[in-house]
């Protein structure tokens, strides 16, 4: 049962992460400039914000498993 907890959250901040890439990519090529100013700052961004985004699941993931494990240990004392 805890694993389906720790699964559902990561897998809503997973979401997240993809919502706000797809939402700066849209919002980029909504903004009026040039084809290749338009490219390049969308490779800027979605590089970047695939970085962020992967640095900060990771951290968080490691965050949830230790919370679940110490929960799980509290539970057996």
């Amino acid at each position: 049962m805890y694993y389906e907890d720790e699964n559902g959250a990561l897998t809503f901040i997973a979401g997240m992460m993809i919502g706000a890439v797809i939402g700066a990519t849209v919002a980029l090529l909504a903004a009026p400039s040039t084809g290749k100013k338009t490219r390049r700052r969308l490779m800027k961004a979605v590089s970047g914000a695939v970085e962020s985004a992967t640095d900060r699941f990771d951290d968080l993931s490691g965050d949830v498993r230790s919370a679940v494990h110490a929960g799980r240990r509290r539970i057996r004392l």
